[in-house]
């Protein structure tokens, strides 16, 4: 990665922070521009995501997925579905040492980027990976559920509710389908304003 990209990502880190409410030191900023490297890496060969500047990167997927943090008690266990990239769930990581997770994703070859990842970013001790559907494992043992992109979310949610462990909160992104879903099932929920969309926003539900 040219130091232009990284010097690019890096500032939009330190610029756009504080809109999304989240403070990083140089250590984390570090952490974060490793990963992007990686991603940008195997990007090209996987489509983990879509092309965007290093700017919107920062905005779109890191910072965003950063917003999960308030929400994750100390020493979590977090289990992501449908992790892909890596997002939300590789960032918190990097910024938060103190938890674990267990990545869930369908794709093998999306799995074998994600070992990686997570090997080149000394979090393989703190993290794994599992490579199947979620319906197709048992209820884990965790308290937060996080995801960001999952097909056929709407279709899907009740049943990822309902895999859900009681007492654990299901962190989710989406938009007003997904909201309109929940109401519509009368089901208690938070949202939180994604800053830099019109659309999305962070889900915050406890499964009871």
């Amino acid at each position: 990665m040219s130091k232009t990209i990284q010097t690019e990502f890096t500032e939009s880190l330190q610029r756009d922070a504080l809109l999304f409410g989240i403070s990083l030191g140089q250590s984390e900023l570090s952490r974060l521009g490793s990963y992007y490297e990686l991603l940008l890496h195997w990007n090209p060969r996987l489509h983990l995501v879509a092309p965007c500047s290093p700017a919107e990167f920062a905005r779109r997927h890191v910072l965003e997925s950063l917003l999960v943090l308030p929400y994750l008690k100390s020493g979590a266990r977090v289990v992501d579905v449908g992790s892909g990239a890596g997002l939300p769930i590789i960032p918190c990581l990097l910024a938060r040492p103190d938890i674990s997770a267990n990545l869930i994703e369908s794709s093998p070859k999306k799995g074998v980027f994600l070992r990686e990842a997570l090997k080149s970013l000394q979090l393989d001790e703190r993290a794994a990976v599992t490579s199947t559907r979620f319906e197709r494992m048992p209820s884990p043992e965790a308290e937060a559920i996080t995801c960001r992109a999952l097909d056929r979310f709407e279709t899907l949610l009740p049943r990822l509710i309902e895999w859900a462990p009681v007492g654990c909160y299901l962190l989710l992104f989406a938009g007003e389908s997904i909201e309109s879903q929940l109401k519509a099932a009368q089901l208690p929920f938070e949202t939180v304003a994604v800053p830099t969309s019109e659309r999305r926003q962070l889900i915050i539900l406890k499964r009871s």
